[in-house]
């Protein structure tokens, strides 16, 4: 059809002829070897049909153009303004979109529109950091889920910090396997922080209470935590923790109660300012002297260093395959090295309240391996 006939052929066409025309026309522009003159007239008329009254034409426009590279920029960023329907398929398909682009529309703040961008096949790094940083949770979730969405360290952290309240944001995350460590220990605290905040736990428990259990309950689903953490992402984590307070003596013990070798001197490269080198070496065979000193410059009290030196002793040995041992037996070492079960104080609750616990863990899976028997 010739272009100049078309335009007045338009005026009275039906609905459908139109699209059907239209969406002719545009595929004729980008997959064929038009003229020069032929190309502006037809780049022309296209531009034409984006007035055009149903959104039905403007839709066959988008469908045909929304793939090429050679599609006239002016018409698919006009396209990609449209309703909704309309600009959902240039805004997931399109290439011609730079990540400005992208960006500015997510600011625009549509759940719809922030969702098909999230849905791209490729969603660069500085897209996903828009979305991350302003998306809704709908269009987060469908980042995440996105393989093919660059995400960086700081960008999950900020979809954790802003979302990670509400169940579908936090089971779409922890469920990313490129969620770093610190961010998976964000989204602890936040379930705890629900969980605290709750009223039938309130009710249950009363709000003292209600604060302790949960932040027991966070403190050991911390040290859990570490054994799928991988050690290149320790020091992210210890910096973390430290931040936020959590890096406590306290915490620390239980690290290496439960043989977190790698984590404990990870935490003592930050907390006593000495080299990975040094402090590496010291825990691979280091003399009870130089520990002690490394742990009172960590800011470890000198109460606590006997019970540290008598668990890392053991967990050297089982590394050298000398010995045989898990929590159960170093927690139990670790108490009598404070006088036994009937030593008193804070260290040694904390110490017996590790032991129980791994009583309990050992004894729930014996029961459980004797049912399945």
């Amino acid at each position: 059809m010739v272009v100049s006939h078309f335009l007045k052929w338009i005026h009275t066409a039906k609905v459908s002829e139109r699209a059907a025309a239209a969406s002719a026309l545009a595929r004729a522009y980008v997959d064929s070897d038009l003229p020069f003159e032929d190309r502006c007239a037809a780049e022309a008329a296209l531009t034409l049909l984006l007035d055009d009254a149903s959104s039905k034409v403007r839709l066959a426009i988008a469908d045909a153009l929304s793939m090429s590279h050679h599609a006239p920029p002016q018409i698919v960023s006009a396209l990609a303004s449209d309703q909704p329907e309309v600009a959902a398929l240039v805004l997931a398909r399109s290439p011609l979109l730079t990540d400005g682009d992208l960006i500015d529309r997510v600011a625009g703040g549509q759940k719809a529109t922030q969702r098909v961008i999230a849905d791209r096949p490729r969603v660069s790094m500085s897209v996903a950091a828009a979305i991350a940083e302003i998306g809704e949770p709908e269009a987060c979730v469908t980042l995440l889920a996105n393989s093919g969405a660059d995400i960086a360290s700081i960008s999950f952290r900020r979809m954790a910090e802003r979302h990670g309240h509400l169940p579908m944001v936090r089971e779409a995350l922890i469920a990313d396997v490129r969620l770093p460590a610190d961010c998976r220990h964000l989204l602890l605290v936040k379930v705890g922080e629900t969980l605290k905040g709750s009223p039938l736990v309130l009710a249950l428990m009363g709000a003292a209470r209600a604060e302790r259990v949960t932040r027991d309950a966070c403190i050991k689903a911390s040290v859990t935590l570490i054994e799928g953490t991988h050690a290149e992402e320790h020091t992210a984590l210890v910096e973390h923790l430290r931040l936020r307070g959590d890096l406590t003596a306290s915490f620390v013990i239980r690290t290496i109660a439960h043989g977190k070798v790698d984590f404990f001197g990870s935490a003592l490269v930050a907390l006593s300012q000495q080299s990975e080198q040094r402090v590496r070496a010291l825990l691979a065979g280091g003399h009870d002297i130089a520990l002690q000193a490394l742990f009172l410059s960590a800011g470890l009290a000198a109460a606590t260093h006997a019970i540290i030196l008598r668990a890392l002793k053991v967990w050297r040995e089982v590394a050298n395959g000398k010995r045989l041992a898990g929590v159960q037996e170093v927690s139990w070492l670790m108490l009598k090295e404070l006088g036994g079960q009937s030593a008193e104080g804070d260290l040694a609750g904390l110490v017996k309240s590790i032991h129980l616990d791994t009583l309990r863990e050992n004894a729930r899976g014996h029961a459980l391996a004797i049912a399945a028997a």
